[in-house]
């Protein structure tokens, strides 16, 4: 008896190192399609903050995680697209009210990603704030961007922004959360859907977005988030033929000219924009410019019956 109740207690005790408790570090997903399901290879790696603190254990995405999240993208982004452009000014006001009502969990995650209180409260306020920003201009970008251009046939002629399609970008490394939320925003509130990259050394507020995402009626495949590194994803984001535009958010590094370089070679092959995005820290990151990013002009003709024939006429 005495020996079965040894084995009990030591089932329940957390196992220690020196006295002090080990952790159990969190194993975050990504999100894809509206779920979160592990990356295909099984693979993960542990990124550290500036003390050498382990922040969890990330999937470390693959190819294959790539092309699963370009098959869900662009099955959701017609249905999205299609949706008034009032809903999708609602769906973005609503993840900014999720986001605020967790402001406590993403400044612990931005604390321990080596913020101050200080800066990882800026830092959640300022997203909330992008979020909102993006959702009023929803139903405008379009009245304001759109012509009925003057011709000289009997026609009307109107031009009008519309959706690029599907989006593949990269988040800024330096940012766990208002560098994703500024390249998401603009990109969704103007009817595409999106692939991102996570910053590889401070990924943990991305994936919390993703489960804030979930709960705020954006549908499933609007918005994947993946983590891994960009040296293995990005050559894969930049050539998929199915792509319309990569945003590309990474520092201005000259450490990264190479990548940069190779990347827009890998783009043009299927004549892929390729998107610098403002800065995020500034507030020129609030533009309806940075909305028109994402979007093409799409012209209609429309013929006009003649006077005196069959029909209304004008």
């Amino acid at each position: 008896m005495n020996d079965i109740n040894r084995k009990l207690q030591n089932e329940k005790t957390v196992e220690k190192e020196g006295g002090q408790r080990i952790e159990v570090l969190k194993t975050y997903k990504i999100y894809v399609g509206g779920k979160f399901p592990r990356s295909e290879s099984g693979r993960y790696y542990k990124p550290h903050n500036a003390s050498g603190q382990p922040l969890g254990n990330m999937c470390l995405c693959t190819r294959k995680d790539f092309r699963d999240a370009m098959l869900t993208a662009r099955s959701a982004q017609c249905g999205w697209a299609g949706r008034a452009a009032f809903n999708r000014g609602q769906v973005l006001y609503r993840i900014a009210e999720m986001l605020e009502g967790r402001t406590e969990q993403f400044v612990a995650e931005l604390k321990k990603q080596g913020s101050t209180a200080k800066q990882a409260l800026s830092e959640v306020e300022t997203s909330v704030d992008r979020l909102i920003y993006y959702a009023g201009w929803c139903d405008k970008y379009q009245q304001v961007n759109g012509s009925v251009n003057p011709v000289a046939t009997s026609h009307f002629n109107f031009s009008v922004p519309e959706p690029m399609g599907v989006i593949a970008a990269i988040a800024p490394e330096k940012s766990s959360l208002l560098g994703l939320v500024s390249i998401i925003a603009p990109v969704i509130a103007g009817g595409n859907s999106i692939i991102i990259l996570a910053s590889e050394n401070q990924p943990l507020c991305a994936v919390t977005f993703a489960e804030v995402l979930q709960t705020s009626d954006v549908p499933g495949g609007v918005v994947n988030i993946l983590t891994g590194t960009a040296k293995e994803l990005l050559p894969h984001f930049s050539s998929h033929m199915d792509v319309n535009a990569i945003i590309y958010g990474r520092d201005d590094d000259p450490a990264l000219a190479k990548e940069k370089k190779e990347m827009q070679l890998a783009a043009v092959e299927n004549l892929k924009r390729v998107i610098t995005p403002a800065d995020y820290k500034d507030k020129k990151a609030e533009s309806m410019h940075e909305l028109l990013k994402t979007q093409e002009i799409k012209t209609t003709w429309h013929p006009i019956e003649s006077v005196g024939s069959a029909g209304s006429g004008y």
